[in-house]
């Protein structure tokens, strides 16, 4: 019979939060790393047994560097937001809500990976019969290697023992080991499984996929250190209501995180778009639209913003923003009000951006402040014309960054005028209407439609 003091020799009870992953000898009822209330649970770790050994020192002069050969996915909007492939003996954690396509972009990958190299798929979610039902509905994925299991040292043990090229974990939160007594997609149960894994792909040479669930606002479940393993962090975004799904990078070791990659949902799997601007879509001469050229990463996307303006009876006008910043909305109303001469403050005003795609760079704030004056007005913008520029708080155009790409995307889809800030200088066959302040940018796509329609 073990006595009551041999538990603390084997493990260490503590506390960690489940939002955070904060860690403390003692439960306490609001986490002092995050703040929150009730998210510390209580977790037993081995206890650590022994010393470790010291290591020789290297000086950076003696460190050679290799430049691994990336390993191509198949799947080309996939490797544009990668840099360029996977990296061998990277750990990627891709996460994304339920149902949006995670599990189908990383088997698709998979699938194009083995026709010359192991791939391996290792499900704690579904069976090895539902993983087969998509693999017949995507096709191509006979090669690929399946292996039901979720626990941890079990996955560990077959990874040292096959070492596959590259490896998917679906999912993360469902590993479990048995030294950790918790349940599986506990704060310790995720970190234990992500330190293994990472160890285990670095020794064996294993590129790793992880997926990852997200929290309601977003980000991915599981202590904040998770994050900070991995080598690169995917953010799979998208409405189950709209075919198109958005592919960010929000840390990435190995590239930039600036790339953007964009899928459309189909019946035999996702699709990537090469030319996004094309299928989004704009609208012609109608009141409350304008295009936005915006930029994500290195491409230009041709997007249309739709704006509302009502008149309301309630003491406090709302600002509806769907695809933009709600602050960023307000504050483009607020200039629009003081600087262009437009009455807002008794008018509901509703943006939203077509199509599902969200805008957070500043470059969009004219093609939306054009959207809202349009509808104030009654006047639809100028034909065929496009805008880009920052809005200052004093009323002026601040120039938007890579004005040449985005005006070279303009010429290409066939727009005849773009409306910019005076110092923006580009070389592309459009006509650019250049504006100091707002009050004159938007009399140059108002009253210029005006006297086109006249």
């Amino acid at each position: 019979m073990p006595r009551l003091g041999d538990v603390a020799k084997t493990a260490v009870l503590h506390y960690s939060c489940s939002e955070c992953g904060y860690s403390t000898g003692r439960w306490l009822g609001r986490c002092p790393g995050c703040a929150s209330f009730g998210t510390l649970a209580e977790e037993a770790l081995p206890a650590a047994n022994g010393q470790a050994e010291a290591k020789p020192l290297l000086r950076l002069a003696e460190v050679e560097v290799n430049e691994a050969e990336r390993i191509p996915t198949g799947v080309p909007e996939l490797d544009r937001v990668l840099g360029g492939g996977l990296v061998p003996a990277s750990l990627v954690l891709v996460g994304g809500e339920p149902g949006v396509g995670k599990s189908t972009l990383l088997l698709m990958a998979l699938a194009a990976i083995s026709r010359d190299r192991r791939a391996l798929l290792v499900t704690g979610e579904e069976s090895t019969a539902q993983v087969k039902l998509r693999a017949a509905r995507l096709g191509g994925a006979e090669q690929v290697e399946i292996l039901a299991e979720t626990n941890l040292e079990a996955v560990c043990a077959t990874l040292e023992r096959e070492r596959p090229d590259v490896c998917v974990i679906d999912s993360v939160q469902t590993l479990y080991s048995a030294d950790i007594g918790s349940a599986p997609g506990s704060v310790g149960q995720v970190r234990e499984a992500a330190a293994r894994l990472l160890r285990v792909g670095k020794e064996a040479g294993v590129a790793l996929f992880l997926v990852g669930h997200v929290t309601k606002d977003g980000s991915v479940a599981g202590p904040r250190v998770l994050e900070h393993l991995v080598d690169c962090v995917l953010q799979f975004e998208g409405d189950r209501y709209h075919a198109h799904r958005i592919l960010r990078a929000a840390k990435n070791r190995f590239g930039s995180t600036n790339e953007l990659g964009i899928f459309e949902m189909t019946g035999t799997g996702l699709q990537g778009v090469p030319d996004p601007s094309a299928i989004f879509g704009r609208s012609e001469g109608e009141v409350g639209a304008a295009v936005a050229c915006a930029l994500e990463g290195t491409r230009p996307l041709l997007l249309e913003i739709q704006a509302l303006v009502s008149p309301t009876d309630l003491a406090m006008p709302r600002r509806v923003a769907t695809g933009v910043d709600p602050k960023r909305l307000a504050m483009i109303v607020a200039v629009l009000s003081r600087h262009a001469g437009l009455a807002l403050g008794q008018a509901d005003v509703f943006v939203n951006v077509a199509g599902g795609v969200r805008i957070d760079e500043p470059g969009a704030d004219l093609a939306i402040a054009l959207a809202i004056a349009s509808a104030a007005r009654g006047a639809p913008v100028r034909a065929g014309t496009a805008s880009f520029g920052e809005i200052g708080l004093t009323g002026r155009l601040r120039p938007a960054t890579q004005a040449e790409r985005r005006a070279q995307e303009c010429a290409k889809l066939g727009l005849a005028a773009v409306i910019v800030s005076a110092g923006t200088e580009a070389r592309a066959k459009v006509e650019l209407v250049k504006a100091e302040t707002l009050a004159r940018a938007v009399s140059a796509a108002l009253d210029r439609a005006k006297k086109e329609a006249a």
